[in-house]
C-alpha cells in the first residue's frame, strides 16, 4: 500500500477551519452550539461528504462520518477528536485530531486500503468545558458516564438548559439514545497535540500515551458581606474576595505539597461582585481544576481543600460551598491499540516516546467502552489554550501519516 500524506491540503484545512471563529486572528473562539459552531460544522460535514463517507448526528451533536469495511456487521475502528474551542484558544487542538483522522482516512482510499472493519471519523460535541461547565460532554453521553436525565440539569451562565439549547441549534431526538451499545468500537484512536513541553524537550517526534490522568473540577461560591469601601473598617469585614486569595493559594500549594510532580491544581474562573472599586466584595465564585494520575492523591488535594475551606470560612466568617462537578478515574491504553501505533511509528522509521497525558481527552471516556489509546505531536513551547498554540506541518504530517497505518492495521 502506498501511504502519503496530503500535508498541504490537510494544513490549509486546518486554516480554513481556524477562521471560523468568534476570536480575532490568530485566537479561535468556537463555542458549542453557537452560530460558529454550527457553521464550522456544517463546512467539516461537507469535507466528510466530499470524500465520500457517510455522515450522522446524534442527539447531542456527536458527527460520525463512516467509510464502510467489508464486513458492516463488523465493530467499527474509531479515530477523532473536538473542533470546539475555549475562547481566546489556539487553532491546533483537538482540530489535528479531527482533519488528520480524516486525511488519514483519504490516505487509505487514495493507497488502495480496503478495510474489513469500517473506519469512523468521530468529531465530539462539546470537548471544553467552557458552555456547561462540564468537559467532554459529548464522550460523557456516548459511554454512559454522563447519564441523559444528568446531562438534562446542565445550565449554561445564561441559564438556558442543555435540552433547550441543543434544541435551538437544531439537534432532534432524546438524549437516551446517545449511548453507544457494547461493542460498538473494537478501537479507536485518537491525535492529539501534546499540550505540554516534554517531546519538544526530547527532541522526540511522536508520544504514544498508555493512560490519561483523572480530573476533578468544581464551583466554588464564596459569600461575605458587601458595603462602602471606606465605611467598613477593617475589623468589621467579612470580604469574600480577600477569602477567595487565600483560598486560591491554599489549593496551589496543596497541589505542590503532594509528593508527587504529577499533582496540579488550577483556579481558572474568578468572578467578583458586585465588581467596584469603591465596594467590598460581597461574593466571589471560582472553579478549581485539580487532577493527577493517581486518583488517591488528587482526592487527598481536594480533602485538603474542602479543610481549608472550613477554616477561612470560620475565621474570616464568611459562607463556603463546594459543588462537585466531576471526579473521573484514570485510564489506561489499550495494549492491542498500543501496539499498533507503536509498530506504526517503528515501520516509518519515527522515535517515540511512551508516555501519560496529563490534560484528559475524549478518550479517557471512549476507554470505557472500547480499547483506546492515543498518538501525541509536538505543539511548541508546550502551549495551548493560547493564540500562539503551534503544530508544525512536518509534525501534523507525521502524526497523520502514522494515525493512517495503525487504523489500517486495526481495521484489516
Amino acid at each position: 500500500m502506498n501511504l502519503e500524506i496530503d500535508r498541504d491540503r490537510l494544513c490549509s484545512e486546518i486554516e480554513v477551519l481556524a477562521a471560523i471563529s468568534d476570536g480575532e486572528p490568530p485566537a479561535v473562539t468556537r463555542i458549542v452550539f453557537t452560530p460558529t459552531d454550527l457553521k464550522a460544522r456544517a463546512w467539516l460535514r461537507a469535507r466528510c461528504e466530499d470524500s465520500g463517507l457517510t455522515v450522522r448526528q446524534d442527539a447531542i451533536g456527536n458527527t460520525f462520518a463512516r467509510w464502510n469495511g467489508s464486513d458492516p456487521a463488523a465493530p467499527a475502528v474509531g479515530t477523532g477528536s473536538h473542533i470546539d474551542a475555549i475562547p481566546n484558544a489556539g487553532k491546533y487542538d483537538g482540530v489535528v485530531g479531527v482533519l488528520g483522522g480524516l486525511e488519514a482516512i483519504r490516505a487509505l482510499r487514495r493507497g488502495g486500503f480496503r478495510p474489513t472493519n469500517s473506519i469512523e471519523l468521530l468529531v465530539f460535541t462539546s470537548e471544553e468545558p467552557t458552555r456547561f461547565g462540564i468537559g467532554c460532554l459529548g464522550s460523557r453521553l456516548l459511554s454512559g458516564s454522563l447519564s441523559a436525565e444528568a446531562a438534562k440539569r446542565l445550565k449554561d451562565g445564561d441559564g438556558e438548559s442543555i435540552e433547550d439549547v441543543r434544541r435551538k441549534a437544531g439537534f432532534r431526538g432524546d438524549l437516551d439514545e446517545v449511548k453507544l451499545p457494547g461493542g460498538y468500537y473494537q478501537a479507536f484512536v485518537e491525535l492529539h497535540i501534546e499540550q505540554g513541553p516534554i517531546l519538544e524537550r526530547q527532541q522526540t517526534p511522536l508520544g504514544v500515551v498508555t493512560s490519561i490522568a483523572a480530573p476533578a473540577s468544581m464551583r466554588i461560591a464564596i459569600e461575605g458581606a458587601g458595603g462602602h469601601a471606606g465605611g467598613v473598617l477593617m475589623p468589621d469585614r467579612h470580604d469574600a474576595l480577600c477569602a477567595a486569595a487565600e483560598l486560591i493559594l491554599a489549593i496551589e500549594n496543596a497541589a505542590r505539597s503532594s509528593g508527587a510532580v504529577d499533582t496540579v491544581a488550577t483556579v481558572g474562573i474568578c468572578e467578583v461582585f458586585p465588581g467596584a472599586i469603591n465596594s467590598i466584595p460581597s461574593r466571589v465564585r471560582l472553579s478549581a481544576d485539580i487532577r493527577d494520575t493517581n486518583p488517591e492523591r488528587r482526592d487527598g488535594v481536594i480533602r485538603a481543600m474542602e479543610n481549608t475551606c472550613n477554616a477561612i470560612s470560620a475565621n474570616r466568617r464568611v459562607a463556603i460551598h463546594i459543588e462537585p462537578l466531576n471526579a473521573d478515574a484514570p485510564a489506561e491504553s489499550a495494549p492491542s491499540v498500543v501496539e499498533a501505533l507503536s509498530n506504526a511509528c517503528r515501520k516509518h522509521q519515527q522515535a517515540f516516546l511512551p508516555m501519560i497525558s496529563r490534560a484528559y481527552h475524549d478518550s479517557l471516556f471512549m476507554s470505557l467502552i472500547a480499547p483506546v489509546a492515543m498518538l501525541f505531536i509536538p505543539c511548541r513551547n508546550g502551549y495551548s489554550h493560547r493564540p500562539d498554540e503551534y503544530a508544525s506541518p512536518e509534525d501534523i504530517a507525521r502524526g497523520t501519516l502514522v494515525l493512517a497505518d495503525a487504523l489500517a492495521t486495526l481495521s484489516a
